[in-house]
């Protein structure tokens, strides 16, 4: 089965959308890491975007936060249109530190290059990719994140009995993360989380040539 990214994101559009609403708490997180995530001595930041899509979830916060013009963002997205819309959005909104990358998201050599990164974002990831490649991931993720780094992620809940997030949230923390914010909504089956790593980065464990996931062929969560 094959899913049409372009018109998945149509669903952005209506605001009492799950999407749409999800987007708006991501934003939220995001423009809250910005201010709380650490930073060079020059005060830059760096950031990856994995499955980035159109970059929705990420440009329009850097454009109007006071500190995302001192961000370099990669960005990496499969889909060519998509990754093409996020460039010219890029363009639009005067972002030249921005890096859209039309690539394999899971594959480290697409962004590896810019770590340790101070914030990562993995939207749309946990819900779309196996459980041993959700816990690869995350397993991962120390490696690309500056001391103190950010990283924000979703998981939808699907129709499974279980709610997954709670794997994730667990994982997370026996990698050495630490839960600033977690939501859940009563009414909707999206799941946002922001969690600081609280322990120093390792040393050298991921490669270019590492494989962190692959999609699986379903709806994107």
């Amino acid at each position: 089965m094959s899913t049409d990214w372009l018109a998945w994101h149509d669903e952005y559009d209506d605001p009492d959308s799950s999407l749409s609403r999800r987007l708006t708490v991501v934003r939220d997180y995001l423009t809250r890491a910005l201010s709380e995530a650490p930073a060079e001595a020059d005060g830059r930041r760096r950031l990856i975007s994995l499955c980035a899509g159109d970059g929705r979830d990420v440009l329009p916060i850097l454009a109007r936060h006071d500190r995302g013009h001192a961000v370099h963002a990669v960005l990496t997205e499969l889909d060519p249109e998509l990754a093409a819309r996020a460039r010219a959005t890029a363009t639009r909104l005067g972002l030249p530190g921005v890096d859209v990358r039309t690539g394999d998201s899971g594959s480290a050599g697409t962004f590896l290059d810019a770590a340790p990164a101070h914030i990562v974002m993995a939207c749309g990831v946990f819900g779309n990719i196996s459980d041993d490649d959700v816990r690869r991931t995350i397993a991962a993720l120390p490696a690309l994140l500056a001391e103190d780094g950010i990283v924000i992620w979703t998981r939808g809940r699907g129709g499974q009995d279980v709610d997954p997030s709670e794997s994730v949230r667990a994982d997370l923390e026996a990698h050495g993360f630490q839960e600033i914010a977690f939501t859940r909504p009563d009414d909707a089956r999206f799941r946002v989380g922001m969690h600081r790593l609280a322990t120093a980065p390792p040393p050298g464990r991921l490669t270019a040539q590492a494989q962190l996931f692959s999609f699986v062929p379903r709806q994107r969560e």
